[in-house]
């Protein structure tokens, strides 16, 4: 799941803070981890009517065309936080309301309190854990605090989510920051995407290679994973790092964990498990878990409730 952040360090220390790669640190013993493209200007008029009319065609189609175009989002720090091992995001749900509590996401394994075991769901365990609020230059600007944890769980998943004591509007009000909204539909492979550390304050650029049925490390199994391509050599401390659509600006999923030493099924070393049962190992390849499953768990008020229609997520 995790480097230790000594050893995150360390990496840092031999490769140059520009060239090492950013999983989760937890402070744990244990560590399971715009494009703008110019319409030409024609250099000459039309020889005829004929052609000017196609030239005034295929003008008229770029620009529709450029209408239609699914605008790239900029996708910066602002909204993600940093915790004391791990890193984590302001989130909200497509109908959440400004004046409900503000929700922070981030791995289970990165609870304070110690992974969950295999099996274990936690609800509205009383936390008082800080987060510092970057804004999108990734300058800390502001300590968030939470009042419970709402949900954390390892198992099919890897998320912690957390109640702050502030709404959505008392943040923006005050820091002029905005949550990150939780997209509600499930990711599509090839898409470009960005891995978003508070910790390390660092972004990571690549797509979603596929996704795997059944991903498992160590005592610990979750499903329908996503396995980044290679660019995304995330490392310890990124952990609980939204990952964005570039076109939407919507997370899409949660980093995770990575295969750091070829070994199979291991802790920090996580296996591929199709339906069939095949296992495969990807050494260097890192993966995230995705998020559109935990919109209907959530209801007015930011309130969970996992009796809710379409709401799949484990339960106590």
């Amino acid at each position: 799941m995790s480097k230790p952040l000594v050893a995150a360090l360390f990496a840092l220390v031999i490769a140059g803070a520009g060239v090492a790669p950013a999983v989760a640190a937890p402070a744990h013993t244990a560590t399971p981890a715009h494009a703008h493209t110019a319409t030409p200007a024609h250099a000459h008029a039309p020889a005829s009517a004929s052609a000017a009319r196609s030239s005034a065609a295929e003008s008229s189609a770029r620009r529709t065309s450029a209408v239609r175009a699914p605008a790239v989002q900029a996708v910066n720090y602002a909204g993600t936080v940093a915790l004391s091992n791990c890193s984590g995001s302001v989130i909200r749900m497509p109908n959440s309301a400004d004046s409900d509590p503000a929700l922070v996401l981030s791995n289970g394994h990165c609870l304070e309190t110690g992974f969950p075991e295999p099996g274990e769901v936690i609800v509205g365990q009383t936390s008082t854990r800080s987060f510092t609020l970057l804004n999108s230059a990734g300058t800390g600007v502001a300590t968030l605090r939470a009042g419970k944890v709402a949900y954390s769980t390892m198992t099919d998943t890897d998320i912690t989510i957390y109640q702050l004591t502030r709404t959505y509007a008392q943040i923006k009000s005050s820091y002029g920051i905005s949550a990150l909204t939780l997209s509600d539909t499930h990711p599509t492979a090839g898409t470009a995407i960005k891995v978003v550390s508070g910790y390390w304050k660092r972004i990571y650029s690549c797509n979603v290679d596929g996704f795997v049925y059944r991903l498992k490390e160590g005592d610990w199994t979750w499903k329908d994973s996503v396995r980044y391509t290679s660019a995304c050599n995330t490392i310890g401390g990124t952990s609980g790092s939204p990952v964005i659509d570039n076109a939407t600006g919507k997370v899409v999923a949660v980093n995770n964990t990575g295969n750091e030493d070829g070994e199979t099924c291991t802790v920090n070393n996580p296996c591929e498990v199709d339906a069939s049962g095949n296992v495969t190992i990807h050494q260097g390849i890192n993966y995230a878990e995705e998020t559109y499953q935990i919109v209907p768990c959530f209801g007015t008020g930011n309130k969970l409730d996992l009796s809710a229609t379409g709401c799949a997520l484990p339960k106590p």
